[in-house]
């Protein structure tokens, strides 16, 4: 690669990233990096973790600094300088010194622009009061933290339900606040499909905090003759009325595109800058990375905003390999993501029902609730799963997990094997680590697979929970197979109830002119009750996750 300036505008992932590659890749490049903020390159998805102490100090946050990327990698930092202007014409950056005032204009034989996205502040009255606060730099953290500091015990108001918000909901009421989380959306975290997130609804209420879900905000006002409180009372579009010492805003991000706008770069559907396969923009010689993007998405193939830090330095690393020649390729954005929620992890990856619903894409679901390891070595605890798969080809199309234990271990590998291009049926066939304390000899993704291959086979017919009110209104018999203990303790209403044990001698009580909706605690022993019926002349669905999957996903109250 012959000598060239290369002007990286942003760091954090993406940027920081594309510049470290590019220097092993060339010695001869000058590399120029430009980022506004004070820190080039941080671990933005630790800065709730700060806040509430669990990375007491500061300096674990920064990946990078101006002075280690030039010792090591020759890279010419300079921090608090913005790039204000993209001459495409004249191949010249315009900067602006946000110390001094100063500006220049720097001549480029590649941008790399990595702008992230910004906080999305919708024009809500009130939105910019005092004591509202973004999370996305090492200054929004410490301000918060600051902020926490003086108005300790007080109470918080968390609007949005999606990473950064039940993140600081969590790092908040760790710190001693008062919290209450405020969503618009029916639900939390949309990467996951309601019959999940329930289960994270539940945990949030253990622990204390209110939820407010499907209300969004209609106004940040002063507090009233009545109400007290630091920052803003809160008023929801239902009516109720929060008072709140600190505001944080989480209601998701935009992609930063005004610099591409100007530059008269081509902005995709969603808002993104549109790039190809190299991340070269409209223009060859702009490439761009990062939150600011538009990508594919490796499921539906449709155009995406997936602004995870992951992505990012994938697409740091394939911009810089194209800049010194390489035939690099980003092939697409499978959005896989995992959190923390108290004592739960939730992770996710691919589509979810509703991405698969809205492109027309046939699909069916599995729900099983296996143990993270061994169920008779101490410390097992359930993971409530589902995996999506093409019915026809067995194509994976998409992960849930949520768990108190191993739920990354199997939410990586359906990724790995989605992205590989296996099927469902192949998850059984795959050979995973197995000692008690780590898992068991049938792991659950093998269990999926073998659940996918039953299905695929003809050997089971499936049902989701929200069939069993529609199938048990005459058109069907919903049974349920579990012991009388069981039974005793709840069930969905309008079950019949024969013990998987007695079956065989109580067929009789059964029609054979109706489909039978078959369910026990977790689908296993359902399974088993409709392969004997099934060959005694009966029609079987077997309804998948069973009692445990309904209980959590309809929200209704068993009969007792």
């Amino acid at each position: 690669m012959s000598s060239k300036r290369v002007v990286i505008i942003g760091g954090v992932a993406g940027g920081a990233s594309a510049a470290a590659r590019l220097r092993r890749l060339s010695e001869s490049a000058e590399i120029v990096m430009l980022e506004r903020g004070p820190y080039v390159s941080f671990a933005n998805c630790g800065l709730p973790y700060h806040v509430g102490g669990e990375i007491p100090d500061r300096e674990e946050l920064l990946v990078q600094t101006p002075a280690g990327l030039k010792s090591r990698f020759n890279i010419d930092v300079r921090v608090n300088t913005e790039a204000v202007r993209i001459d495409r014409e004249r191949r010249v950056v315009a900067i602006v010194d946000l110390i001094t005032g100063g500006s220049e204009e720097l001549a480029y034989d590649h941008v790399v622009l990595a702008p992230g996205a910004a906080t999305l502040v919708p024009p809500i009255p009130g939105i910019k009061r005092p004591g509202h606060f973004a999370m996305r730099t090492v200054p929004d953290a410490e301000a918060v933290a600051a902020h926490c500091d003086t108005h300790a015990g007080g109470r918080a108001v968390v609007v949005g339900g999606g990473y950064i918000g039940l993140e600081m909901a969590e790092q908040l009421h760790r710190r001693g606040m008062r919290v209450a989380v405020v969503e618009a959306l029916p639900q939390v975290m949309a990467m996951l499909d309601m019959d999940m997130a329930n289960r994270l609804h539940a945990e949030i209420r253990a622990n204390g905090l209110d939820l407010h879900l499907g209300d969004g905000v209609a106004a940040f006002e002063e507090p009233g003759v009545d109400e007290s409180c630091a920052a803003s009372v809160v008023v929801l579009k239902g009516g109720a009325r929060l008072p709140a010492d600190l505001v944080i805003l989480g209601m998701g991000v935009r992609p930063d595109v005004a610099l591409a706008r100007e530059a008269g770069l081509e902005i995709g559907a969603l808002g993104g800058i549109r790039v190809d396969e190299q991340m070269r923009t409209s223009d060859p010689a702009v490439l761009a990375v990062g939150d600011a993007v538009e990508v594919r998405h490796g499921v539906t193939g449709a155009w995406s905003l997936l602004p995870l830090a992951g992505p990012a330095n994938r697409q740091g690393r394939i911009a810089a390999d194209v800049i010194a020649g390489r035939n690099s390729r980003y092939k697409a954005s499978w959005g896989t993501g995992i959190i923390r929620v108290f004592g739960l992890t939730a992770g996710a990856t691919g589509a979810n029902e509703r991405m698969l619903g809205a492109t027309g894409m046939a699909f069916d679901a599995l729900h099983l609730h296996p143990f993270s390891h061994a169920s008779y070595y101490p410390g097992a605890t359930q993971i409530a799963m589902k995996v999506l798969f093409d019915p026809g080809t067995g194509r994976i199309l998409g992960a849930q997990a949520i768990g108190q234990d191993g739920v990354d271990k199997r939410i990586d590998v359906l990724a790995t094997a989605m992205q590989a291009g296996l099927t469902v049926d192949d998850l059984a066939d795959l050979e995973l680590s197995y000692a008690p304390p780590f898992g068991s000899a049938k792991d659950p993704v093998n269990l999926a697979g073998m659940m996918g291959q039953n299905v695929r086979a003809g050997d089971v017919a499936l049902a989701q929970w929200r069939d069993a009110a529609s199938l048990a209104e005459g058109s069907a018999v919903l049974l349920d197979v579990r012991e009388p203990g069981e039974w005793t303790q709840g069930r969905i209403p309008g079950a019949v109830h024969i013990p998987l044990g007695q079956l065989r001698g109580r067929l009789g009580e059964l029609p054979k002119d109706k489909p039978l909706l078959v369910y026990c605690r977790s689908g296993q022993r359902s399974y088993y009750a409709c392969r004997v019926l099934n060959q005694n002349g009966f029609e079987t669905r077997n309804m998948t996750g069973a009692y445990l999957t309904w209980m959590s996903a309809s929200g209704a109250t068993p009969a007792t």
